[in-house]
């Protein structure tokens, strides 16, 4: 559904850039730990935060989620000091799903217990991958058992609702490493697991171990077959594709990511985070003093802003949707954007249909199982295609 499974109110991201090591394929905006003026940024990040609830007013929060890099690299006296201070400034009390990325090295039972305590509902743990000689070619510091550990340790404290993320298509990774460390996920039975092929971004490691040569990837065919693994083995534990990476048991989606799928506004506070609010998409200042010095010399650190047209919109809500298993409901989206998205979107659709990457039923349009593996040809067919659309 595009619009009907969501609820009123805030969503807001938080972003903190710290990490204890830098994994090899990571181009999110992070910083080693050490030597870092963590306190210094987490008194910005709280000014940002209450400069947005000025701005703003008194509105329920629907979901949160705190990102990275690695805020569990925070102190358990740091993250206590965050939760407290977003308790002060928001209205949490209502909060649908709030979530916090954790990393297993750092996923220690005080932490995880002040999570608990301050209303973090769901965890998400980067596994990655139950293969210890991929971990280390990928950068991780952590081993297998340590994140057995920390789902246990999760459960001690009260959590209910853990994710794991996963990758397939890691450097001289086969079928058979993913197929074990799936099996090995799925035994401990979280709710819900991520998994996503590796992107190889500029800026990371494996980009530059690529431009060199020295990066084995495994071939397209053993992607294909660890994703057709992964769909199988997810749907045979209990776990529902909802979207072209994510797997949940019934009730246990990722909220605060559908608000995305759903190319609904949020808030993003920390440096380098994104947010779209009243139309407007921005990003905030990525380097740490950057950010600091222009939150207290503006209140608003923004890098950029950018006003969204009418056709950027739709087309946002295009291949936004199409991420989502069941896809976008033709009678939402009509109700959402006042014209039919067949009628908007006729040639895309129609060029998807006839490749094969769409299907169309009464009521919805989506990717078909090809269109999932192919997913960003088909978002392509969908981008500058709305040139004469009137704004």
């Amino acid at each position: 559904m595009l619009r009907g499974e969501c609820l009123l109110g805030q969503s807001i991201y938080v972003h903190i850039p710290f990490c204890a090591h830098i994994c090899h394929y990571c181009d999110f905006n992070k910083v080693f730990l050490e030597n870092q003026p963590v306190e210094a940024y987490l008194d910005a990040l709280i000014e940002e935060m209450r400069v947005l609830r000025e701005r703003q007013g008194d509105v329920p929060v629907r979901t949160v989620y705190i990102g990275g890099g690695t805020p569990t690299a925070l102190t358990s006296f740091q993250l206590a000091r965050l939760l407290e201070k977003m308790h002060m400034l928001f209205s949490v009390q209502g909060v649908e799903e709030w979530t916090v990325e954790v990393n297993p090295d750092s996923a220690d039972r005080e932490k995880l217990a002040v999570l608990h305590e301050y209303g973090v509902n769901r965890l998400s743990i980067g596994a990655q991958t139950f293969t210890p000689a991929l971990l280390q070619e990928i950068g991780r510091s952590h081993s297998p058992e340590s994140v057995k550990r920390a789902v246990e340790t999760a459960r001690s404290v009260g959590f209910t609702n853990v994710s794991l993320d996963l990758m397939l298509g890691l450097p001289n990774q086969t079928e058979a490493d993913f197929s074990d460390s799936l099996e090995q996920a799925l035994a401990l039975g979280v709710e819900h697991i991520s998994a996503y092929a590796l992107k190889v971004e500029p800026k990371t490691i494996f980009f530059n171990r690529q431009k060199k040569g020295t990066l084995p990837l495994p071939p397209e065919e053993t992607d294909v077959a660890m994703y057709h693994e992964l769909q199988r083995k997810t749907r045979a534990a209990g776990l529902v594709q909802y979207e072209i990476s994510n797997f949940g048991k019934s009730g246990y989606e990722s909220k605060h990511n559908l608000v995305y799928w759903h190319n609904e506004e949020y808030d993003g506070v920390g440096a380098g985070a994104s947010g779209y609010e009243q139309g407007v998409r921005y990003q905030n200042i990525a380097p740490i003093q950057q950010y600091i010095d222009a939150v207290w010399e503006k209140g608003v650190p923004r890098l950029q802003t950018h006003r969204v047209t009418r056709v950027e919109k739709l087309e946002e809500a295009a291949f936004l949707g199409l991420r989502k298993r069941e896809g976008i409901c033709k009678a939402d989206f009509a109700q959402a954007y006042g014209e039919p998205f067949t009628t908007l979107f006729r040639e895309p659709v129609a060029t998807g249909i006839q490749k094969g990457l769409l299907e169309e039923t009464h009521s919805h349009i989506r990717l078909s199982e090809d269109g999932l593996l192919l997913g960003n040809e088909v978002f392509s067919l969908f981008i500058a295609s709305l040139e004469d659309v009137d704004e």
